[in-house]
């Protein structure tokens, strides 16, 4: 935490003479000064005053002093040296003007003579507390100091928005830094390590919103809630305890008790304002907010709404009323406001015990809040609504409590939804309301077979002989499957789904068992299945209202458009699926939309859009496996390659910690395809694994579809930058055996890709320009920019490093520009890279080596054995023998020490051609190149290449 602060403290620390810190209380002055103070070397004197010090003088200089050796106080002339006993209580104060100059001389002197025997920092932590004749001294001596080894860290507590006071008693050039509040991942870090890492969701909230990130606070909030039973369920959900309460309300514990009364009903309100207030009843509510002001408790602004000067204030005023006169300013709220969900709540809390009423009002609110976009508020409303029902009304109970735990988990709030759904289970004797409380759990829990098979089992039992109910739980073990890889028992699951659904004459879970089918069957590679059961899902939803069942089936159709290769209806269908998460969308459902939506981005060259796109999903579900997904898909072709990796690594580690395979697929797709942006022998060597990775795992899930095509023509192409060409041609053999009539053009590029550059990788340069040429006119009749500056680059290495400047130069031409207009900028920096090589090759001759063949050929030439080279490259032995048989003969040598020789007189470690200055087809390798046989014809006997 803090990191970056420290790191900027340390590196002014370094360049100038001082840093003071400043910030209000608790907000983590001191731990910074400690950290930048056990950095220090030499000398350290240090003071830490408090208020109370401040009326003692020289406190601080005697505390400042306390490790100056008596040496160094003797060193000083008499009169110096008496002036400095005597303010460090040595012997009689000083009293008159002569006396405090010789002190402030002494000071000088004594800091002086310190630094002159090394480094010396001083350290004020509370430079606000200070006594004023420390501090007259301390500045006198500082603005004399004209040494470097002298350098000061303070801290000074200033109120929210200030500037420090007291900047003068520090070094002249000494940098003012703010520390701010933490953010509320910083919050929840600190408590979860220092206090409690299982602190309740909802408490945890409270204590983010009443500390505002004051860390401080946010501890002593953290263990308060860790002692005695459970806090009522009125805001605060937290306690304040009474140390804390003391210092925030000093000043208001003075205020006149009708002044106080107006402070309570404000702090219990949502949105205080004066007019408010009045309707509340409180009479003159703007004097009262002046007198507040004055002690700097809370105030009201221009517009009549109230402030108050820290939100801890707040909990702090109720925390410090009596229940009663906390119900009693509710009811009063309860009576004037209009706002349905902020009504019902001051009516719940002013009201504290089983009322029917109240719990329809709340639900009701639960609602509206619903229809608002606000889930969380809708889970919290109806949990509370459930809470106030009377013993009587069990049904109504249970109802309330399903509502609940679906808000919250649609909120993304896991353990509310968890707590009321097995409250259901616990206490309801009904099988459908326990057959969708044990649905909640089962989303809860996610994918992973083995997360939770008691669910399932005793779900099937419940819902035996309920059509409708057993539609839910075989649609549900359905998607769990397509997940988690089984797609047997996911097609088994939807199939049931969809006849149980028809049966009960539920459309909406028909449709979208319908969907979870299509994708099933599209990633077993039947395209022709999966479009029809759109259809027929199609047909059934027209007319009727858009469910979660028919936003799938937006989804899937949407998806499955993307990978066949229809682009254009796939950007047509996000927008509907978009509008259509209006209502009242879930966490899920507008995470699943937004990575989609990105997909569609990145895939139709819309870079920019998909990194803005991605950066929604991050804000829709932080941390969670979809959205570090499409993070990691964004920044492989809108980000830097080194962002793309690193995110496609957390989205890996948090697919496989969900149990969800089939994202654990794309993730590891998209490492491969971020580390191919390296383009270098150990970016190629993590791109083959994590794509062989892909490749077992979709053949045991029998998956065949067009994306797993796309990716062994990443495979094919990491292998070829490895160097293993004969691996990459087997590759590419078994993709084509899986190649039809119906599969998208898109697909045949890649593979055309990735083909010609394995021929180039094999000495058939030419072929590989050809097969690559093909796959770029493919290329232009598609809308796949990102593809097609892939192709162009490919293409141009290949042209350069057969010598063709020319035409190498013109295909990196195209591909810079078109990576520059769609905002792909890691492929345009490659392309940028590449064009370099072809200029730096100008006028140059010699043999063509690709980047594998030249990096092998500089190891060897250094001196490295096969082993040694294997080892270095992430390759086998195997790969390197065979590929030094190529170097041998495009080089025009027999032996390792030729070759070294050889590395004398051609620039070939990069990678970039060693070119003739022509077009022309390429040339016999020129002698010259190999100098330890000039002019001598090669002998037939095989090289040595076994080391």
């Amino acid at each position: 935490m803090r990191s970056e602060l420290l790191a900027t403290a340390r590196a002014e620390l370094a360049a100038r003479r001082g840093v003071l810190l400043h910030g209000p209380a608790g907000i983590g002055k001191s731990a910074l000064v400690d950290a930048l103070t056990a950095d220090a070397t030499g000398v350290v004197l240090r003071c830490t005053p408090s208020d109370e010090d401040s009326e003692l003088p020289f406190s601080g200089l005697v505390d400042l002093f306390s490790r100056v050796p008596d040496g160094s106080l003797d060193a000083l002339p008499s009169e110096l040296r008496t002036a400095l006993r005597s303010a460090l209580l040595r012997g009689p104060e000083p009293e008159s003007s002569r006396d405090r100059l010789a002190l402030r001389i002494a000071v000088l002197d004594v800091l002086r003579g310190l630094a002159a025997a090394g480094p010396l920092l001083l350290v004020v932590d509370g430079l606000h507390a200070l006594d004023s004749p420390t501090v007259d001294t301390l500045a006198f001596a500082l603005r004399r100091l004209d040494t470097v080894n002298v350098r000061m860290v303070a801290a000074e507590r200033v109120a929210d928005g200030e500037q420090p006071e007291r900047l003068g008693s520090c070094p002249p050039g000494t940098v003012e830094l703010p520390v701010p509040p933490l953010t509320d991942a910083e919050v929840s870090h600190l408590v979860h390590h220092r206090v409690a890492p299982d602190m309740p969701p909802a408490v945890l909230r409270a204590i983010r919103q009443a500390a505002a990130g004051n860390p401080s606070y946010a501890l002593e909030l953290a263990r308060a809630a860790l002692v005695g039973p459970p806090p009522p369920d009125a805001w605060p959900a937290l306690r304040v305890p009474r140390r804390l309460r003391t210092r925030l309300l000093d000043r208001a514990s003075t205020l006149p008790e009708p002044v106080r009364n107006t402070l309570l009903i404000a702090s219990i309100a949502c949105r205080p304002t004066l007019t408010l207030l009045r309707a509340a009843g409180v009479t003159c509510p703007a004097a009262h907010l002046t007198e507040a002001e004055r002690l700097g408790v809370a105030s009201a602004d221009a517009d009549g709404a109230v402030r108050f000067g820290h939100p801890l204030v707040r909990a702090a005023l109720q925390a410090d009323a009596s229940q009663s006169r906390r119900r009693q300013a509710h009811a009063l709220l309860a009576g004037v406001v209009t706002e349905p969900v902020e009504r019902a709540r001051h009516l719940a809390w002013a009201r504290p015990y089983d009322d029917e009423e109240t719990a329809r009002t709340l639900m009701s609110a639960a609602e509206s809040a619903r229809r608002d976009g606000s889930l969380a508020t809708a889970g919290e409303l109806a949990g509370l609504a459930a809470r106030r029902t009377p013993a009587d009304r069990a049904s109504d109970r249970a109802e309330r409590l399903l509502a609940a735990a679906a808000f919250a988990r649609d909120a993304g709030r896991a353990e509310e939804a968890r707590h009321a759904a097995e409250t259901v289970l616990s206490e309801s004797d009904s099988a459908r309301r326990r057959v969708r409380a044990r649905l909640v759990l089962l989303r809860i829990a996610g994918p992973n077979p083995q997360a939770a098979p008691a669910l399932i089992e005793d779900g099937l039992r419940d819902a035996e002989g309920d059509p409708q109910a057993e539609a839910w739980l075989h649609h549900d073990l359905a998607v769990r499957g397509l997940l988690s890889g089984d797609l047997r028992e996911a097609t088994r699951y939807a199939r049931h789904a969809v006849r149980r659904a028809a049966a009960a004459g539920d459309t909406e879970t028909r449709i979208g068992a319908l969907a979870t089918l299509a994708r099933v069957r599209a990633l077993e590679g039947e395209p022709s299945d999966a479009d029809a059961m759109l259809q027929t899902a199609l047909a059934l939803a027209d007319g009727i209202t858009a469910g979660p069942g028919t936003r799938r089936l937006l989804r899937a159709r949407a998806s499955l458009a993307l990978d066949d290769g229809r682009v254009a209806e796939a950007r047509e269908q996000t927008g509907p699926l978009l509008a259509s998460l209006s209502p009242f969308p879930g966490v899920e459902e507008v995470l699943e939309s937004s990575v989609l939506l990105t997909r569609v981005q990145a895939r139709t060259g819309q870079c920019r859009e998909a990194v803005r796109t991605a950066a929604r999903c991050a804000d829709t579900a932080p941390g969670s496996a979809r959205a570090l997904y499409a993070a990691a898909l964004a920044a492989t072709v809108g980000g830097t390659p080194e962002e793309a990796r690193r995110l496609a690594r957390q989205a890996v580690d948090a697919s496989e910690a969900d149990g969800d395979r089939l994202l654990l697929l794309h993730a590891l797709a998209v490492l491969g395809q971020a580390e191919l942006l390296g383009h270098d022998p150990r970016a190629a060597s993590a791109a083959v694994e994590a794509l062989q990775r892909v490749r077992r795992i979709a053949s045991g899930m029998r998956a065949a579809g067009p994306p797993f095509l796309h990716w062994q023509a990443d495979l094919a192409e990491a292998l070829v930058v490895l160097g293993d060409t004969d691996e990459a041609l087997v590759v590419l053999r078994e993709a084509r055996g899986h190649v039809s009539h119906a599969t998208p053009a898109g697909v045949l590029s890649s593979l055309e890709r990735a083909q010609g550059l394995a021929e180039a990788g094999a000495g058939r340069a030419r072929e590989g320009a050809e097969t690559l040429r093909s796959a770029v006119h493919r290329l232009r009749a598609l809308s796949l920019p990102v593809d097609l500056v892939r192709t162009l680059i490919s293409l141009g290495t290949v042209e350069r490093r057969s010598r063709r400047r020319s035409a190498a130069r013109a295909a990196l031409d195209e591909a810079l520009e078109t990576a520059t207009r769609i905002g792909a900028v890691p492929l345009a920096a490659r392309a940028r890279d590449e064009l370099a090589r072809v200029g730096a090759a100008s006028g140059e001759a010699g043999p063509s080596l690709t980047p594998a063949e030249a990096r092998i050929a500089e190891l060897v030439g250094d001196g490295a054995t096969n082993r040694e080279v294997a080892a270095e490259l992430f390759i086998s032995v195997k790969t390197v023998e065979g590929t030094l048989s190529r170097i041998y003969r495009k080089v025009g040598v027999r032996s390792r020490t030729a070759l070294a020789h050889a590395m004398a007189f051609a620039v070939i470690a990069t990678g970039a051609a060693v070119d003739s200055g022509d077009d022309g087809p390429a040339k016999p390798p020129d002698q010259t190149v190999t100098a330890a046989q000039p002019g001598r014809p090669q002998s037939r006997r095989a090289p040595d290449i076994r080391r």
